[in-house]
């Protein structure tokens, strides 16, 4: 099948969306994952596709959340496990290097200013989501839309950020 266009590979990911989170949220246990999850797994799938032909698209996009949902279930059983063996005041220093650090700030300006460009409604539903925490669920309350309408406005934000994240490199 052909998904190397952004609208088939768009209406393929939310004629599945669905089905995809309900398919995550037992390897999670919550929702709100494996929401998170999907909207992961599309833009990796959004980057996969567009480079060759899937025999199978629909398939390959459900793998893609079981593998991200896994990992982030072993992510977090490791993380439950390290808080309870060690004390904070064993933890080393997480700090990046100032090369680090620069780069980071100037990614951080980019997507700020990505962030502007956007309509009000689009990036509240980014800055939301991205920033705050919040699921499409809420998300879509607080605006006053559907959940689905929450999901698109966040994927375009997201993409507007991409690219010109993309576009500075």
């Amino acid at each position: 099948m052909n998904v190397k266009s952004d609208k088939a590979k768009l209406e393929l990911f939310v004629a599945h969306r669905k089905a995809l989170i309900d398919y995550a949220k037992p390897i999670l246990g919550c929702r709100a994952r494996a929401e998170d999850v999907v909207q992961e797994a599309y833009l990796r799938f959004d980057g996969i596709a567009a480079d060759r032909r899937l025999d199978e698209p629909v398939g390959f996009l459900f793998r893609i959340v079981r593998n991200l949902a896994l990992d982030l279930s072993r992510r977090l059983g490791r993380e439950g496990r390290l808080h309870t063996q060690v004390e904070s005041d064993d933890i080393a220093a997480d700090r990046p290097s100032p090369e680090a650090e620069a780069l980071h700030r100037d990614q951080l300006q980019a997507v700020l200013q990505a962030l502007d460009e956007l309509p009000e409604r689009t990036r509240e539903a980014v800055r939301m989501h991205r920033l705050d925490g919040y699921t499409l669920t809420q998300i879509a309350a607080h605006l006053g839309i559907s959940v689905g309408t929450a999901h698109s406005l966040v994927m375009d934000g997201v993409e507007h950020c991409r690219r010109r994240l993309r576009a500075r490199s």
